[in-house]
């Protein structure tokens, strides 16, 4: 009996036409069945949002014979789970991928990102995910070195299942195919942003502001993302999407909160 092929749902935070995302797209169609759905338009550092207070939009761009079929959505990364999920899809997809991310999704970076929150959604909804990030921001950044890597955790991801409410947040260092020294699993570093805002003036005299500032790493362990990643290899931290800090409950515990 013929086995059949992995479900695979791909989005990104980037955008549909997004270099990251097709790339992302030419190593899942060697792995499984695809469907895509993914932002109209760039939607980086989005977080969790989700669309509650305008319409939704979703357009298939792809053509009846395509191989693919992609959608294009007016919404967030997390929107695009949602809609695929319960409007296109006639069953759970096997695996959910979002990215690649033109950017770091390293560190405190997973918080902000909508990359990894779509991939967070997905296993809100049962779905085992990962989201893929490489650490160049440029629009023609390569993906072709990364590729590989891309399929060989796709494939054990898909063979070994995850832990239930994990997803997996992988990032790439910026290097050739054969200077990538390997994969390393790890924890997120305890790093943060110290950041400013460039207060500015528009011609009519209003002002408004420009977030800046810059990463700081100020965790010195090596079983960090941050240092596989400066050390030439790829972080693959499990994220859990259940917040609760479980060490403090027995701290709070002592409060007199009903006296």
């Amino acid at each position: 009996m013929k086995q059949e092929k992995p479900l695979i749902l791909v989005t990104n935070d980037d955008g549909i036409l997004a270099p990251g995302i097709r790339a992302l797209i030419s190593v899942m169609e060697t792995i499984g069945e695809v469907l895509v759905v993914a932002p109209d338009k760039p939607q980086s550092a989005m977080g969790h949002a989700i669309t509650i207070n305008s319409t939704l939009y979703l357009d298939k761009i792809s053509g009846e014979n395509d191989p693919i079929a992609e959608y294009s959505c007016s919404g967030t990364p997390v929107d695009c789970v949602k809609l695929a999920v319960n409007e296109i899809l006639k069953r759970k997809p096997d695996l959910c991928v979002s990215g690649v991310n033109h950017g770091s999704n390293s560190s405190i970076n997973v918080i902000y990102s909508g990359t990894m929150s779509a991939a967070v959604e997905a296993g809100i909804e049962g779905i085992p995910a990962i989201g893929f990030s490489l650490l160049d921001y440029d629009w023609n950044a390569d993906f072709e070195p990364i590729k590989s890597f891309i399929k060989r955790i796709t494939l054990e991801t898909l063979e070994n299942k995850l832990p239930k409410g994990i997803v997996l947040n992988v990032n790439f260092p910026k290097l050739k195919e054969n200077e990538i020294k390997g994969i390393k699993i790890c924890r997120q570093a305890k790093a943060y942003y110290a950041q400013k805002f460039d207060k500015r003036q528009t011609p009519f005299g209003k002002d408004y502001y420009w977030l800046t500032g810059k990463f700081v790493n100020e965790d010195k362990g090596e079983d960090t993302d941050e240092w596989a990643l400066e050390n030439g290899y790829i972080s693959v931290v499990p994220v859990q999407f259940d917040l609760t800090a479980h060490h403090a409950i027995q701290q709070l515990n002592t409060w007199n909160l009903n006296e």
